[in-house]
């Protein structure tokens, strides 16, 4: 089950747990997204609060509405999500992470990919 944070409105944490799905390619480029009825039921929310985020992806060029058959996804959701998330981390997130190596003073030599649990 998802659980759901204060610091920004529960659409936009849903927009961004299904933009990181698709960006796993689940669903597919060209495949239907699940329903508004199955995502609400899905992480018990309300069928409003999964349509606008829903709704925030189509607005972001990532799904599209095919009248009578649902929202399927763009063919270029997955590059396009991909190079906005790269620049997004290189702009944003990589700089304070980057500081907090260095006041940590933790090298490239000891990270790693592997998880360390």
């Amino acid at each position: 089950m998802t659980t759901w944070d204060d610091r920004q409105p529960i659409y936009q944490q849903l927009a961004d747990l299904l933009a990181a799905r698709l960006l796993d390619g689940d669903p597919p480029e060209g495949e239907a997204m699940p329903s508004v009825r199955a995502l609400a039921g899905q992480h018990l929310l309300n069928p409003l609060t999964v349509s606008r985020a829903l709704q925030a992806l189509t607005d972001a060029r990532l799904l599209e509405n095919r009248r009578g058959l649902g929202l399927f996804v763009v063919p270029g959701a997955r590059s396009h999500l991909k190079a906005a998330e790269r620049e997004r981390f290189l702009h944003n997130e990589w700089p304070r992470l980057r500081d907090r190596l260095k006041r940590l003073d933790i090298g490239a030599e000891e990270l790693t990919w592997e998880d360390p649990r």
